[in-house]
């Protein structure tokens, strides 16, 4: 017969993280946590997300286009990004450093602010950049609020380039700068 001993000490795996795919269920605590974050922000005079955006509507139109992931701690979201291959009508005019095909665009990045300054932002930008080199993507295109220059040094600090700027009214009267990252 044979004898296991477990130790009194064993401990249960803590921290255990995953991106995964979201779904429709999980939108509200996605707004939960976005709508903290926009709080955080705002303390920080940083209005670029409020009553408007990020909308319900929006996550529900990224789940239907499979594109909304969430970063998923100890079963529990905690952030997450969309990772789109649609470019919006307001990033027509903007003078791109690669032709508009075949492009990967990021959009609502957030971490739950007692989540922040632990990586994960980086996290789910690694996970979104190996994605659209794993399909082929030239590049990879974003914009950020020109008031948020915290997200700005993150993005040059990843290698983007800052190229023109676009508006979205309901958002703020300030621009939102554009950025893109050169895969190829």
């Amino acid at each position: 017969m044979v004898t296991y001993v477990i130790p009194l000490n064993l401990q249960r795996i803590q921290d255990v993280e995953m991106i995964r795919k979201a779904k429709l269920s999980e939108i509200p605590e996605i707004l939960a946590i976005t709508k903290a974050c926009a709080l955080k922000m705002i303390s920080n005079e940083i209005h670029q997300w409020n009553e408007h955006y990020p909308s319900k509507e929006a996550f529900v139109k990224d789940i239907e286009r499979d594109e909304l992931y969430v970063l998923e701690k100890n079963n529990g979201i905690i952030a997450g990004v969309t990772i789109s291959t649609f470019m919006d009508a307001e990033y027509i005019p903007v003078k791109w450093l690669t032709a508009n095909t075949n492009n990967i665009y990021i959009h609502r990045l957030y971490v739950h602010p007692k989540e922040q300054a632990k990586g994960l932002a980086q996290q789910l930008m690694d996970y979104a950049e190996n994605y659209a080199k794993s399909n082929g993507a030239t590049s990879v295109r974003l914009d950020t609020f020109s008031q948020n220059t915290r997200n700005q040094k993150f993005y040059e600090k990843r290698g983007y380039f800052k190229l023109g700027d676009i508006f979205f009214p309901k958002q703020s009267k300030h621009p939102f700068h554009c950025y893109e990252l050169v895969l190829k």
